[in-house]
């Protein structure tokens, strides 16, 4: 691609590369290619020279490379929960079609990115929940041409590297156990809300005394898909009350504990084949925890495994909350 300065004259055909405005108050744009009438008004406003890109035979148009580069990204629109707006100033976006979670083949997006430092693509984080139509990515030719060879190169490694997953389980129970002066059925609302983020609807919470018995025959009654757990006193050890109970019930504890804060004291498990999640505490709040990552997956289909968890550490310092008795800083750094 040439870019520069020439002559009104010898600009017809080419991309205006910084917007103009003219004598007559009307603003030609920039990414626009200028026609005569073009040129003759810039010519009629005095200007002697203007600041033009043209493309020469190896390139190709923003519009066009943005259009070819999300076409590799997202080939299959419906399987792959995305929508493509139309290419315009070398952007297209990819929407989200409905709730749900962004899995992404990060090394496919980074070896793109790699390719041409014109050819780019940003996206939200791995795993980010979405709601119906939140832009998942960004496709932007940062220039108004793109060498053809580059973007070959590109859409060969885009691969459908991009994807919504939709949630795959269709029921969500929850069950919380309530202590003397305890919260009682507090956080079914936040819990619900959850829910109803991907489309889903909660039943009513089962509140049981907090006891291994009485969460064991709530756990062994629950015909749901998910199966939360919600106790009235915070789960401290793989062998208390609510991963007891599971055990009981006949399933099995995968994991307890998530380096995500808030949200240290989860539990996973199975449980007939069915996914059990204890909730920490915090989730009786709508603020963001680190239940929010693990059930979203689960919703989705996204299997949540033990290394999953163990890497969600990096980036998993949340937000302070405000409320907390100890919070982890208290007092203004020097």
């Amino acid at each position: 691609m040439k870019f520069g300065l020439v002559d009104p004259a010898r600009a017809v055909g080419a991309i205006l590369a910084h917007s103009v405005r003219l004598h007559s108050g009307v603003r030609l744009r920039k990414g626009r290619s200028l026609t005569q009438e073009d040129v003759d008004a810039l010519r009629a406003s005095g200007l002697n020279e203007v600041t033009v890109a043209r493309l020469e035979a190896e390139d190709v148009h923003e519009d066009a490379a943005a259009t070819a580069l999300a076409a590799a990204f997202v080939p299959d629109p419906e399987a792959q929960g995305l929508t493509c707006t139309t290419a315009f100033t070398g952007r297209v976006n990819l929407l989200a079609t409905g709730p749900g979670i962004v899995e992404l083949d990060v090394a496919a997006i980074e070896a793109v990115n790699r390719i041409h430092p014109m050819i780019t693509i940003a996206t939200v984080p791995a795993f980010q929940q979405m709601a119906e139509g939140g832009m998942v990515a960004t496709i932007k030719m940062i220039s108004y041409g793109v060498p053809a060879e580059a973007l070959e190169k590109a859409c060969a490694l885009a691969r459908a590297a991009v994807q919504l997953k939709r949630p795959t389980l269709r029921s969500v129970g929850l069950i919380i156990s309530d202590i003397e002066g305890g919260a009682g059925d507090k956080g079914w609302q936040a819990s619900a809300d959850r829910v109803a983020a991907f489309g889903l609807e909660m039943a009513p919470p089962v509140l049981v005394p907090h006891r291994v018995d009485t969460i064991a025959e709530a756990l062994a009654a629950s015909a749901f898909d998910l199966t939360l757990i919600l106790t009235g006193s915070a789960t401290s050890d793989i062998d208390d009350v609510a991963p007891s109970a599971v055990r009981a019930a006949g399933g099995t504890v995968s994991r307890f504990g998530m380096p995500v804060d808030p949200g240290n004291l989860l539990f996973c498990a199975t449980l007939n084949g069915r996914p059990v999640i204890g909730l920490p505490g915090c989730a009786r709040a709508p603020a963001l925890n680190g239940a929010d990552w693990v059930m979203g997956r689960i919703i989705c289909g996204i299997d949540v495994s033990d290394a999953d968890i163990s890497a969600m550490g990096v980036g998993g310092l949340l937000k302070e909350i405000p409320s907390r008795p100890h919070p982890r800083r208290k007092q203004k750094p020097v």
